[in-house]
């Protein structure tokens, strides 16, 4: 077991603690132990992650007490409904949990997402922690307390925040991702590395050899290096009145393309990705960024491999998937442009200009420069 990091999330009045290091499930019973004294946990994860993991961390939790249960979804984003919260809320009734007992989520960002709304919404709320298995939960979704499902009418719309009382990442279990996962996850460090600083921009473009090759020490750092920025913007904004709202960058039009592709057609962290190229063209477009700026985050993702759509999707339905995203005004989409490294502003953009914009991006994709 390698050294464990330990990174504070200090929101209050319910702070906890992100530990990241190698060799961590086997322990993770003793971990929640020490900040829990429920009877009961119920482990929901899904088919995969449970064949990989999930006989490990029931016998962690069973030797330090807990008495388990284990509730199983289907993988991918199609899980993420309010059907699926349904049942997954039903089968925990079933297993007799009380306020006293706690939710344990074992996988990627849909199981943590949908285990955390699930756990923020039984009996009013009981306490659940997070045992991401993927680049992306460990670097982002597992941290912050955002919850959600998909609706129909887009993604994400029906959530609350419920913050874990823990949060344990065992970077030995991103060995099992494909490399489609893993450049899924790969976006968000790069979204993360572009708002924090120029010192974290710097060290990811110079460590983009060693992430692609998944150089342990490397993995380590970058997994520390977002979480700890993470950590820092949720602290001082829970709720997404302020800074945390730069964590949207590449959201606006991400999630229109996840929507209009249909649920996990498009990885979400690729979505993210083509997001933050879409945002960084309109930025430099309205004059909102440094010279230069798009260039290098294109660059830079270029560098971490992460794939483009090559599928033409139509530019009418964009933008009207675009209205619902939640910091849209009045149906007019708002975004987040990374101005230089470490500086951010959300704002609207004219009309014309987006859809401009789309016909630009529609054209690349047509035309193959937008390529998988």
């Amino acid at each position: 077991m390698s050294d464990i990091i330990t990174v504070p999330v200090k929101i209050e009045p319910t702070p906890y603690d992100v530990l990241i290091g190698e060799g961590l499930l086997g322990d993770f019973g003793g971990r929640l132990r020490a900040v829990c004294d429920a009877e009961r946990a119920v482990i929901i994860t899904d088919a995969t992650v449970a064949g990989l993991f999930g006989a490990s961390v029931t016998s962690s939790l069973e030797a330090t007490a807990f008495d388990v249960s284990t509730i199983v979804i289907a993988p991918g984003e199609q899980s993420k409904s309010w059907e699926q919260a349904g049942d997954v809320l039903e089968r925990m009734a079933d297993a007799g949990l009380d306020r006293r007992d706690v939710v344990v989520a074992l996988g990627g960002g849909v199981v943590g997402d949908l285990a955390g709304f699930c756990a923020g919404t039984y009996m009013r709320g009981i306490a659940f922690a997070q045992v991401p298995t993927t680049l992306l939960a460990q670097v982002d979704s597992s941290v912050g307390g955002k919850t959600a499902v998909d609706l129909a009418a887009g993604k994400n719309l029906a959530g609350a925040f419920v913050q874990p009382i823990l949060v344990l990442a065992d970077t030995e279990s991103l060995s099992s991702l494909s490399e489609k996962e893993w450049t899924s996850g790969m976006a968000e460090v790069a979204k993360s590395a572009v708002l924090d600083s120029g010192a974290s921009l710097e060290w990811i473009e110079g460590a983009a050899d060693s992430l692609t090759s998944h150089e342990t020490d490397a993995v380590i750092e970058a997994v520390r290096m977002s979480v700890v920025f993470k950590a820092g913007v949720v602290s001082r904004d829970e709720r997404e009145s302020g800074p945390r709202e730069s964590l949207n960058l590449g959201h606006t039009f991400g999630h229109a393309l996840e929507k209009v592709a249909g649920y996990g057609i498009i990885p979400h962290g690729h979505a993210v990705a083509e997001g933050m190229r879409f945002a960084a063209a309109l930025a430099d477009r309205t004059g909102h960024a440094v010279p230069g700026m798009a260039d290098r985050q294109s660059a830079l993702l270029d560098s971490l491999l992460i794939p483009r759509p090559s599928v033409v999707y139509d530019v009418v339905e964009l933008r009207a998937a675009m209205s619902s995203d939640k910091k849209a005004r009045g149906g007019r989409p708002r975004f987040v442009f990374a101005v230089d490294a470490g500086e951010y502003v959300v704002t609207q953009v004219d009309e014309d200009m987006i859809l401009d914009e789309l016909r630009v991006w529609a054209r690349g994709a047509e035309e193959g420069t937008v390529t998988p």
